[in-house]
């Protein structure tokens, strides 16, 4: 009694199985099943159908706060956060330039510096502000060295002889600021 069954259960379950592994072997959907020249009375030509119809573009829905949504905000989001990756040539051009900064730093570096005392005066530059560069170079010079950095300064006031009468009222102008270099760093 089973075996009928069992047999009909098989058959229809390798139908399946082809169907499934073969898709383009299974008929459209849309298409009626070919007939082979037979046709009964109630089979009539389907007449055609019209054309696909426009559909009006549906208004936008808002946004789905789901899970998928948000992570795809988060990927959006990282592209503008993220620097543009370089080129490899673009990355061993920054490397070797900044290689070459570090040499010229590590060689000024390696010169032998010396502090020398002494004072020179700091000249006035155009704007009015002492220059105390130029009187540390001066320092150094006096000292036997080529250049300097200033390390200390030192500010007095140069005043006309008048200003120490007594009962004189000073005076803009009576008296002058100087700025000394009294230490430097030479090389």
């Amino acid at each position: 009694m089973f075996k009928p069954f069992g047999t009909q259960l098989a058959s229809a379950g390798f139908a399946a199985f082809m169907l499934a592994t073969a898709p383009e072997a299974a008929w459209p959907q849309a298409a009626p099943p070919p007939t082979l020249g037979l046709q009964s009375p109630a089979q009539q030509p389907v007449p055609a159908q019209p054309g696909p119809q426009q559909i009006e573009p549906s208004p936008p829905r808002d946004e789905n706060p789901g899970l998928i949504n948000e992570i795809g905000k988060l990927f959006e989001k990282s592209k503008s956060l993220l620097p543009s990756l370089k080129s490899p040539s673009e990355t061993i051009d920054d490397f070797n330039a900044r290689t070459k900064d570090a040499g010229q730093s590590l060689s000024n570096m390696a010169k032998p510096s010396t502090m020398v005392s002494g004072r020179t005066a700091c000249l006035v530059s155009a704007n009015g502000a002492p220059d105390c560069k130029a009187g540390a170079d001066r320092l150094c010079q006096s000292k036997g060295y080529k250049e300097g950095k200033s390390l200390d300064t030192d500010a007095t006031e140069k005043c006309s002889p008048k200003v120490y009468l007594p009962g004189y009222k000073r005076q803009p102008g009576d008296c002058k600021p100087e700025n000394h270099v009294t230490r430097a760093l030479c090389q």
